[in-house]
């Protein structure tokens, strides 16, 4: 064996570049981080050859002084930390001193830089390769050329891909730094020609959702924004869970804009872009009920905290970080695009202003004014009171008849009953009874009180071969899935009169035990009180077995150990499991289903009226169970293109 021995500076800075540098993107990303950190208001990046022959960066950051340029090419060498507190409460972009070091063992690097001092008269330069310092002639700023990537280790340069595919990598880093900071301008040049500039908005303490829809537009396109909703929750009163002082704001495309891959999902912790599970999650979990297919949801999120609750030296290229409490921001994440998804767009339309669900995300800035609170959605009204006549109220009782003769409670009893599931704490008999013909909440009596002409729906005029109805507003003509929407009004009914149980355990006859993980026995132990409260026990039986006594009431015919296991998979992420309500969902979706009013059924203007006042007051209600929209508008502007008047 040869000895060991220390390894010179120059392979160390080689292994170093192997993490922190894969492709011409990962140069791209550590000088813009590093721009951005020297406060920076525009970069200029130019590319030739997707970045794999030359990457030039330009800023009018605050510059480096002379005899500042040797040390910036050091290892490990930052201004950015100096103890293990800084560490531990990173505030910066970059931190880790190793990024320029490692880009200069393996390509040729020179910096050009200016402080703003005024006695500085011009610009001194630096070549890495000879440390060579030069005078040079620029702005304030400092400008990075970085050529011929990887000219240093060969092999490593074999892997890159042709140059096209390397500048795409390049341009979708590059654009992930702009959507995040919307007060900076960027400009992208490559091969000479100007593709792409993002200029600078106004500050984001005088309107961070305007200047966020301006950058967004302006990177992912109009359309986008046109088709998004806006979304804001701050730790606190109503999610305790969350810290004060942490908030998550930014803005969702709609369910009917997702993507068929994950590729517009844009997460930023501390105006950080990571990829995170646990963000992930809690998006997609809140979509679960509206998205249609395998579809995925697409926004741009934002989440600021303590910078001492994330720990973001976790990975090399910084694209992960590590909560100290995950749950909390699962929590906060997933409250937030709830409450921008649960208001119907038609209620948004009709009543714009914050108090209406369109909560501004300026409250997500620190010292920006105090936001509007997310208004607490009114429980639908379960009881026949307020009933405006017997005729409406009979016609009504035939939206819930699903074949002759049959009553919304006999529906939903035989449902409930046939099930293996069942709404723990209250019969199939008593939620079936509670099911009586809609009627808005009093403090939503107003909507079927205002004028037809406020009406955001419109008014029922007609029905198209028993499936769609086409209704008249203010600005034209709104087409509606009568089925569909009938679908989500029932669905949304049941959750709610589910939600009023308790979930109840059933004890297994003989206990079912299965092998585990250490990992799973941890977590059983650790929530035993949150699984008592699921309805189920679930004991070590050693080191390395778990044995389930009780499963809930609800559950009881499923497979206890496929339960037990997923339950635990997501404690050990999240602060509560959604196995037991996605299956409970399933169930309550087809009951809702089968008990929706039926394609090829005739309804009267009354019946029609009543199911577009109840969509505008019910939750979700813009899509049905299984992610399909219930209604579309077609403006008259639409209307008048389609048949070509005034042209």
């Amino acid at each position: 064996m040869r000895p060991i021995r220390e390894l010179p500076d120059t392979l160390i800075s080689q292994i170093a570049a192997g993490e922190v540098v894969e492709r011409p993107a990962s140069v791209v990303r550590e000088l813009v981080d590093n721009a951005l950190d020297a406060g920076a208001t525009q970069i200029t990046l130019r590319l030739s050859e997707g970045g794999i022959r030359r990457i030039t960066l330009e800023d009018d950051g605050i510059g480096l002084a002379p005899e500042q340029l040797p040390m910036a090419l050091k290892r490990h060498a930052t201004s950015k930390i100096s103890s293990l507190t800084d560490l531990e409460s990173v505030s910066t972009m970059g931190f880790r001193g190793e990024a320029l070091a490692a880009i200069a063992a393996i390509a040729e690097v020179t910096l050009l830089s200016r402080t703003h001092d005024p006695e500085q008269s011009h610009a001194w330069g630096l070549d890495a390769q000879t440390g060579e310092l030069t005078p040079g002639a620029r702005q304030p700023g400092t400008t990075i050329d970085v050529r011929e990537l990887f000219y240093a280790t060969p092999a490593r340069r074999k892997f890159l891909k042709s140059p096209t595919t390397e500048y795409a990598h390049c341009l979708e880093v590059f654009r992930r730094h702009a959507l995040g900071r919307p007060d900076v301008s960027f400009t992208l040049w490559h091969d000479g020609k100007l593709i792409d500039q993002w200029r600078a908005t106004s500050s984001l303490h005088d309107d961070p959702q305007g200047v966020i829809a301006a950058r967004v537009a302006s990177i992912l396109g109009a359309n986008w924004v046109e088709r998004s909703l806006a979304a804001m929750a701050v730790g606190g009163e109503p999610t305790p869970a969350a810290p004060e002082g942490m908030r998550v704001w930014g803005m969702l495309a709609l369910p009917e804009a997702s993507r068929a891959r994950p590729d517009w999902q844009f997460a930023y912790v501390n105006g950080r872009y990571v990829r995170d599970k646990v963000i992930m999650h809690a998006v997609k979990s809140a979509f679960e009920d509206v998205l249609h297919g395998h579809r995925h949801p697409a926004y741009v999120l934002f989440v600021d905290m303590d910078p001492q609750r994330v720990d973001v030296n976790v990975h090399p290229t910084k694209v992960e970080v590590r909560f100290r409490d995950s749950r909390e921001v699962h929590q906060l994440v997933r409250h937030a695009v709830e409450h921008a998804l649960a208001l119907p767009r038609a209620q948004q339309a009709a009543e714009p202003s914050p108090s209406a669900g369109h909560t501004t995300a300026s409250a997500a800035i620190p010292n920006a004014p105090e936001p509007q609170h997310w208004p607490r959605q009114t429980p639908l009204r379960w009881s026949g009171e307020n009933r405006q006549t017997d005729r409406a109220l009979n016609e009504w009782q035939a939206l819930w008849s699903t074949k002759a003769g049959a009553t919304p409670a006999d529906t939903a009893r035989e449902e409930l009953n046939q099930s293996p599931i069942h709404p723990a704490g209250a019969s199939a008999q008593g939620i079936a009874e509670n099911l009586t013909p809609w009627q808005p909440a009093s403090a939503n009596a107003g909507l079927s009180e205002a004028p037809e002409e406020s009406w955001p729906l419109g008014r029922a005029i007609a029905q198209i071969q028993g499936v769609y109805i086409l209704a008249e507003n203010d600005q034209g003509l709104v087409i509606v899935d009568m089925h569909a929407a009938h679908e989500r009004i029932v669905y949304e009914q049941l959750k709610q009169q589910w939600d009023q149980g308790r979930t109840r355990s059933q004890p297994l006859l003989i206990p079912e035990s299965f092998a585990a993980t250490p990992e799973e026995v941890a977590v059983a132990q650790s929530h035993a009180e949150v699984l008592d409260q699921l309805g189920l026990s679930v004991e070590p039986l050693g080191e390395l077995s778990l044995a389930i006594r009780s499963v809930p009431e609800t559950l009881a015919k499923g497979n206890a150990i496929e339960l037990v296991r997923n339950v635990l998979a997501e404690l050990a992420q999240h602060d509560a499991s959604t196995v037991l309500t996605r299956a409970q969902n399933e169930l309550l979706a087809t009951m809702a289903c089968h008990g929706a009013v039926r394609a090829n059924r005739s309804l009267t203007l009354t019946e029609m009226n009543a199911l577009l006042r109840q969509m505008e007051v019910t939750e979700r209600s813009d899509q049905c169970n299984h992610g399909r929209p219930t209604w579309r508008q077609i403006n008259m502007k639409e209307l008048d293109r389609l048949f070509l008047r005034g042209q």
